[in-house]
């Protein structure tokens, strides 16, 4: 029963975070062939350009708006860049229009140009088709994809294509293109390389309020993601804090309980973690937590003068931010792991034993180390 509520409540709290993130969305643009899924499969995980093209952006669109957690793909299906251009540039217009006024999840947010860096040529139409998407008022980036490279730098012809669309001093974002090999080449040898420069372009034009859904959705920065983690971290452990009086054991502080699993969805979102398995994760957490937490604070608050006097109120603010804090660490641990598949399955299922003893191991660190500090 103690599970079936625990689960309902991190539900809860996984839904809300969900919709608090909210969603980045990019338009990707280029020719035939240029290998635009390869791209954004790699930046953002493998399959998110699949089979299935997502819904109409309007009745009776060539565009489409692919809607995978916490990104969103807007793609042509039918329509050709060169050819059907202005039906592009058309359908993207009424889409920004009937977009504007919503929320800033439902709109567009940066559009990737692509070409293929050994093609030799950049048109007229292609210039045209991106000042049309910068008239429209998206934040454009030209990717030249699969250009090789070795030691001595990048092939001489993508090298001389660059500087041809250099020349036409387009509206892009930096105002030349980004060289990119998305997929390693196990047959020649070619390393993937560029994608990191790309993100960071695109972090950089995206507006501020879609960040954290872009963090989620990237694959390649797991910097950023730890980063986004901590501030999460931080923020529930002040929030753990300013609760004050916090009775111990700490399975009594039911008001810590929505402020740890708010921070623990935040997390498992920010690692793409799907809600069941999250779920399973965290109640072989919180159960860690609970048996260890209390046992670890019982012999640190025995130290500290005052405790269960007047001061007992301070230690109460301070007990509640350090089990929060090594819980947030912890959990962090555990998910970074989950996302690397590091965890085995038993009978089919998630290795729930593997799970808690990985949190049990950093929590009790993290809370030694945290306690003894406050204290």
């Amino acid at each position: 029963m103690a599970n079936d509520w625990l689960k309902d409540s991190f539900r809860s709290e996984y839904e809300s975070s969900s919709e608090a993130i909210g969603r980045f969305n990019l338009a990707v643009f280029g020719k035939t062939g240029v290998g635009k899924s390869t791209l954004v499969n790699a930046v953002f995980g493998e399959e998110v350009a699949r089979v299935g093209i997502g819904e109409p952006v309007t009745q009776g669109s060539h565009l489409y708006l692919d809607k995978v957690g916490s990104l969103g793909i807007v793609d042509t299906q039918g329509l050709e860049i060169g050819t059907d251009d202005k039906k592009i540039i058309d359908e993207m217009q009424k889409m920004i229009n009937r977009t504007r006024k919503l929320p800033l999840s439902e709109q567009v947010h940066v559009a990737w140009y692509c070409v293929r860096g050994m093609d030799r040529r950049f048109e007229d139409t292609e210039a045209d088709f991106v000042r049309a998407l910068d008239d429209l008022g998206l934040p454009v980036i030209i990717v030249m994809t699969q250009v090789p490279r070795n030691a001595s730098g990048f092939h001489p012809d993508a090298v001389a294509l660059a500087e041809l669309v250099r020349q036409r001093h387009l509206p892009v974002v930096p105002g030349s293109p980004y060289f990119t090999y998305a997929k390693p080449d196990d047959f020649t040898g070619q390393p993937a390389y560029g994608l990191r420069e790309v993100l960071d372009a695109t972090f950089r034009v995206a507006p501020e309020g879609v960040h954290g859904a872009l963090v989620a959705a990237q694959e390649i920065d797991h910097s950023r993601k730890a980063s986004e983690a901590q501030k999460v971290i931080a923020a529930a452990a002040s929030s753990a804090a300013a609760s004050a009086a916090v009775p111990v054991p700490f399975s009594d502080a039911v008001m810590l309980v929505p402020i740890q699993l708010g921070m623990m969805a935040k997390i498992a979102q920010l690692y793409k973690i799907k809600f069941d398995r999250a779920a399973l994760m965290a109640i072989a957490s919180t159960t860690a937590a609970t048996q260890a937490g209390r046992a670890t604070f019982t012999g640190l608050l025995k130290l500290v003068p005052g405790a269960g006097t007047v001061a007992g109120g301070l230690i109460g603010a301070g007990v509640a931010s350090s089990y929060t804090y090594a819980m947030g660490q912890a959990w962090l641990v555990v998910c970074q792991r989950a996302a690397t598949g590091s965890f085995g399955r038993v009978g089919g299922m998630l290795d729930t034993d593997a799970v808690r003893e990985a949190f049990t191991e950093e929590f009790k660190k993290r809370l030694k180390i945290r306690s003894k500090t406050s204290a």
